[in-house]
């Protein structure tokens, strides 16, 4: 059944603006953004559909073309429409660090490491460079490893704090696994940074561990800084 002929009321749309985006569920969400079917599927389906094949928002936002595609009815104008979004969203969390506003709603910071990170097949090791008054100068991945591993290169480490001339730093990087949990080489990394950044006069404010299944994990919250 096409969604116009449900009741008003149990429509996604209707009922977003009634009651806001939060009651919906992801399949209802991607229904607005999909705004059609296909034969024989409510947009409500596909939602489900493409829910059930990536397992999750998060990797379905880190899907490529190529296996986005292989979800019947979904093709290259709905990727670039979706990958649209989530540049926006990326651009407006970008925004509000930028002003400072984020380091005091750790909550922004969150969300906006989950975007970059959290559907990731392989690891990386990314920085939010900030100046004085914590506002964002760049977000940047500094290496990129397998599917288990990144080697992370202190030295190199300490080359981009003097060249964005920050003043502080948050640390991230994912676990393709799902599970947020620091290993002891975790902590043992993040200790030998605070370290050398602390010789140019960079504080380390955090580290973040970001997974699919699970809210980003933070050091400090942790106690682990």
């Amino acid at each position: 059944m096409a969604i116009n002929d449900w009741p008003e009321d149990e429509r996604p749309r209707e009922r977003l603006l009634a009651h806001g985006a939060a009651c919906l569920s992801d399949a209802e969400l991607l229904a607005i953004f999909l705004r059609v079917g296909s034969r024989g599927k409510s947009a409500v389906d596909l939602g489900r559909d493409l829910i059930g094949r990536f397992g999750g928002l998060n990797r379905l936002f880190a899907a490529g073309l190529a296996e986005f595609a292989e979800v019947p009815g979904m093709g290259p104008a709905k990727y670039a429409q979706l990958q649209a979004v989530l540049e926006m969203a990326r651009r407006a969390l970008g925004e509000e660090m930028r002003q400072g506003i984020a380091f005091t709603s750790p909550q922004a910071v969150r969300d906006y490491l989950r975007l970059h990170l959290a559907g990731l097949q392989h690891e990386v090791f990314f920085a939010l460079w900030l100046d004085a008054q914590n506002r964002l100068i760049v977000a940047e991945e500094l290496f990129r490893g397998t599917l288990t591993q990144t080697s992370v290169y202190p030295r190199e480490v300490v080359k981009k704090a003097l060249r964005h001339n920050a003043a502080a730093v948050v640390l991230a990087h994912n676990h393709p696994s799902g599970v947020a949990e620091p290993s002891r080489a975790d902590e043992l990394l993040t200790s030998e940074l605070k370290q050398v950044l602390a010789l140019v006069e960079v504080r380390v404010l955090d580290h973040f561990i970001v997974a699919a299944q699970s809210p980003p994990l933070s050091f400090a919250e942790r106690g682990l800084l």
